[in-house]
């Protein structure tokens, strides 16, 4: 069996008028993600992840944010057809570790749900998704609320 490992980060700014999607859902807040897309930066993070252990380049280049089919695209999507990509590279996933840095609101709550979501749209089980939430303690463009980033890491096996 072939192993082989991905590592993914994304970043969004946070503004009124947007919604916050994260791991697939809506988690209510005063802001939202700016972005080409619904903004979703785990869900960015780990299709980065997945493409870079599979060595096929990373999400810009599948899916890019000059095109306008994908303006607005629920990146639930992007995720769907970045499985089908690595499952025709042969490959499936072993697990999934990522942490959402976050200042507010407070997402814990919402991370079983996302769980749900992303295992059903990647058809993995459950325990095969781990989502970690932190804050960055008030400092830099995370701690001020001007932002949201996320870190994904993968394993692939073929």
């Amino acid at each position: 069996m072939k192993w082989r490992v991905g590592m993914g980060f994304d970043v969004h700014q946070l503004a009124s008028g947007f919604k916050l999607w994260l791991g697939g859902i809506h988690v209510p807040f005063e802001k939202g993600s700016v972005g080409h897309s619904d903004g979703d930066v785990l869900i960015h993070a780990i299709c980065d992840a997945l493409f870079g252990a599979a060595n096929l380049r990373d999400i810009g280049f599948h899916f890019p944010d000059t095109d306008p089919a994908l303006k607005g695209v629920d990146s639930k999507v992007l995720l769907q057809k970045t499985m089908h990509i690595i499952r025709n590279s042969g490959y499936e996933v072993g697990n999934i570790d990522s942490t959402i840095c976050l200042q507010q609101p407070k997402i814990n709550p919402f991370i079983p749900k996302m769980q749900e979501v992303l295992s059903s749209v990647m058809q993995i089980s459950i325990e095969d998704i781990s989502i970690k939430a932190t804050t960055t303690e008030k400092m830099g463009f995370v701690g001020r609320g001007e932002g949201v980033s996320a870190y994904a890491v993968v394993m692939l096996y073929k």
